[in-house]
């Protein structure tokens, strides 16, 4: 058992890269399906041979991932309900068409704009593309057969086949959730008539100012302010889209607490995201008093005219 833990480590370790010599540049994989639901194969080719995207080298991913519950900590203060609130104030003309429309009170529209981007002011400069195809290709079958490999070595108290049948799942889902993101990004390049490798978001490829996946725009996207295009990237837009996003997962007015968590799930699957923004739609509305300071009752001392001297004369020695 142990001599082939240590041939497996071995040959994980010294491996060639999967694109070692290879034209596409390890893409091959995702070039070929990109093909055969009818983006052009020359098209598919220059971006992933274009230097502005790195050769697939491979791509790790684990049977459980795990989010820090203390992820969405920073945001859930007073600060970042303040900043919902003028948020909402200086764009109140889109919230109100948005919650007219489509039901969805303001100050949860505004909230989520708020912790996805600052209320645009954060919405992300990296290239979308790159960072969706990497997570499209965890199926890719020499990838997935190097991940079965060290997921066994690191799961070694299961049994080797259990491991690999879950690494399967767990690849072929990556590639079944991102990979219609990778197609979405070509078919929203060519609607808008710029190179894919343009369009610029978060390191996890959504974009902004609700930081939507590229098939949420294409479902949802809603022209706010009539000029005949949407842009995530506009108030008007980003503001009725987002609305649209969730009442097309059950928004309506009356939901409790957990229907209205539910309905957050769609847009992310983070219990601790969607506890962050209730919270802050919630102070958006109705702030929580600031505690009062105590007032001190302690007299101040005032120091004599030794200790005074003596300060002085410290403080010139320093």
């Amino acid at each position: 058992m142990i001599a082939r833990i240590v041939v497996m480590l071995m040959v994980w370790l010294l491996a060639e890269p999967v694109w070692a010599g290879d034209a596409e540049r390890g893409w091959g994989y995702l070039v070929d399906k990109l093909a055969h639901d009818g983006v052009p194969r020359e098209r598919a080719l220059r971006v992933f041979r274009d230097d502005r995207v790195d050769p697939f080298e491979g791509l790790q991913f684990s049977l459980q991932p795990r989010e820090s519950p203390s992820l969405y900590r920073d945001l859930r203060t007073r600060r970042t309900a303040a900043n919902a609130r003028r948020c909402l104030a200086e764009h109140d003309e889109a919230f109100e068409s948005a919650e007219r429309q489509f039901g969805v009170p303001s100050n949860v529209v505004a909230s989520i704009i708020q912790v996805e981007s600052g209320c645009g002011a954060n919405t992300g400069r990296s290239r979308i593309l790159p960072a969706l195809a990497r997570l499209a290709m965890a199926a890719e079958p020499e990838n997935l057969e190097r991940n079965i490999d060290r997921l066994t070595l690191l799961h070694s108290e299961r049994p080797a086949s259990t491991v690999g049948e879950f690494t399967r799942w767990r690849g072929q889902h990556l590639e079944d959730m991102f990979y219609p993101e990778v197609k979405a990004t070509f078919d929203i390049a060519e609607r808008m008539r710029v190179d894919p490798l343009d369009i610029r978001g978060s390191g996890s490829g959504a974009f902004g100012m609700p930081q939507f996946l590229p098939r949420s725009y294409l479902w949802f996207g809603v022209d706010g302010d009539g000029d005949g295009r949407v842009s995530l990237y506009d108030p008007a837009d980003a503001i009725l889209s987002c609305a649209r996003y969730l009442q097309h997962y059950g928004w309506r007015p009356g939901l409790s607490r957990r229907e209205q968590h539910d309905v957050v799930w769609g847009y992310n699957h983070s219990d601790a995201y969607i506890d962050t923004v209730l919270w802050v739609a919630d102070e958006v509305t109705e702030p929580t008093p600031e505690p009062a300071r105590p007032r001190s009752t302690t007299r101040k001392r005032r120091p004599s005219k030794t200790t005074t001297h003596r300060t002085t004369a410290a403080a010139r020695r320093h």
